[in-house]
Formats: structure tokens, sequence, C-alpha cells
């Protein structure tokens, strides 16, 4: 582990949980916060927080752990001072999608994004079953090299599967892919359900009468069998009665036009949208 890794951010409550590992995982770690809070955080850690500039033209790999609002700005006043062959890694496709990082063919550009842990698992300590984040639990990654040699994927690769930390699988992607999952599949798609799910239920206590602890016992327990069921991780054995129904109820509650939500053309509208805001 003879990489000098920079992160920026390292103090955040995101960064944080990634620098942590990355620390504790022996690399040459430099550590870059601006927040009073972050520093704390870090000095709690013993982790050194680093002061000047220096790193930028020795840090092999700079990991912006850094809101995607700020990410371009950033990156235009840092890339053009960093060392040829340096890699800036970026923790979420949004702003690479949306095209805000600064043109530099001498510098590789890769995205790492963590899936989280799985709803269904073998975990068996209750810390890790109670992890919905990661870093406890096992997760699996995603990866994306966006530009640079080919080498530099199993280096981008390697850092990823040591921040997100325990890793039982890592997905390789294009960049394009990476959006589609996220901001497409995770919060186009799954976070809009999952509003409608709480909803619904609140709906149920307010305006039916319905106790809304029995709505969300209900809500929940059915949830469990059902993603079961339509996943794979149980036999897949609904009625017919309820497969009728539920064709029925998705032309009630769900637009023919949902999957507009992981077109390239929708998500990089979003990846803007979530940059510029």
């Amino acid at each position: 582990m003879t990489e000098k890794i920079a992160i920026l951010g390292a103090g955040g409550k995101m960064g944080f949980r990634i620098t942590k590992k990355i620390f504790d995982a022996g690399y040459d770690l430099t550590a870059i916060e601006i927040g009073e809070d972050g520093r704390a955080r870090l000095r709690e850690a013993s982790i050194p927080v680093s002061e000047g500039d220096s790193w930028k033209a020795e840090a092999d790999v700079i990991v912006l752990a850094l809101p995607d609002s700020v990410i371009g700005k950033v990156a235009t006043d840092l890339v053009p001072r960093l060392r040829p062959g340096a890699m800036v890694l970026i923790l979420d496709a949004a702003a690479p999608y949306a095209g805000v990082l600064p043109e530099r063919e001498d510098v590789t550009y890769f995205i790492g994004h963590p899936c989280h842990p799985p709803l269904y698992n073998d975990e068996t300590e209750w810390d890790a079953r109670r992890d919905y984040h990661g870093g406890v639990a096992e997760q699996a990654i995603v990866c994306a090299l966006m530009q640079g040699p080919e080498e530099h994927y199993d280096l981008g690769r390697e850092i990823c599967e040591a921040m997100w930390s325990p890793v039982i699988r890592t997905h390789r992607v294009t960049l394009e892919q990476l959006a589609i999952l996220e901001p497409g599949l995770s919060e186009m798609v799954a976070m809009p359900f999952i509003d409608v799910m709480v909803e619904a239920v609140d709906e149920c206590a307010e305006k039916y009468g319905i106790d809304r602890q029995a709505a969300f016992d209900f809500m929940i327990g059915h949830l469990n069998v059902e993603i079961a069921m339509w996943f794979g991780f149980a036999p897949k054995v609904p009625s017919d009665a309820a497969l009728r129904l539920m064709r029925f109820a998705k032309s009630v509650v769900v637009k023919d036009t949902w999957r507009d939500a992981l077109d390239p053309g929708k998500v990089r509208e979003a990846s803007e949208l979530i940059v510029k805001g």
C-alpha cells in the first residue's frame, strides 16, 4: 500500500467513515477537512488533519468526499495542479455524468459507490444486522473507470473495497451505467415508491381511522414477503387473484412512462439537477 491518498472532506459524516477505513487499512493518508466538527471527529479518532497544499503535487489518489454541488468547482481548481497520472476518485456518478469535471487527459477519473448492505443477508451479529449503510455488514459496490489507463481500474477498485469494507462483490460498470443505477434506479425509481408507501400508511391512519401501528405492521410484513418472492429469496407463489389485482392496481398507482426514469437522457437531467440545484 504505497499509494499516497488524500481525502477532501475527510471529517464529514460520509467522509469520516471512509477516511477511518483507509486509515485503518494502513494507507499513506492525507486528511483534508476545513469544518471544525469534522476536524474534531478526526482528532478523536487520532487521524492527523493536514494543513497546507503540498499534497496536491504529491498524492497518487485524491478522493472527493464532498457534496455533488461543489465537486465541479473544487475539481476545476484542483485538477490542473495534480501530478500527471494522479487519480481523482469520486463517490457518486452525478457530477461526472453531468460533465462538470475539467478536461485533462493525463489524469484518471474513477467513480465508486456502495450498494449498501442487502435487505436479505446472512449476518448473524446484531450490529451487522442493524447496519443499513455499510461498514459493519457486508455489502457489494460498483466501480467505473471514466478515463485513465486500464491498470488504474484495479487501483481504484482496491481503494473502494478498503473504504467500503467488508465487501462481498465488486461490479464493474461504465459511468453511464452507474448513473442509471444512481440517481436512476435508487433515487428516481425506488425512493419515490418507498415515499408513497409511507404516505399510504399515513393515509390509512389519517383518512380512514386505522391505527397507524396496525397499518405500519401490515405494510412492513407484506413488504417482507413480497420483496422476498419477487426478488427470488423465496418461491414466488402469489394467488392468481393477487396477480390480477396487482395488474389492475399498477394502472392506478404507476405511470406507464415510469421507465423514462432510467433513460440516459433523463438520468443526465437528474444529475444536472443534483449538481446545480
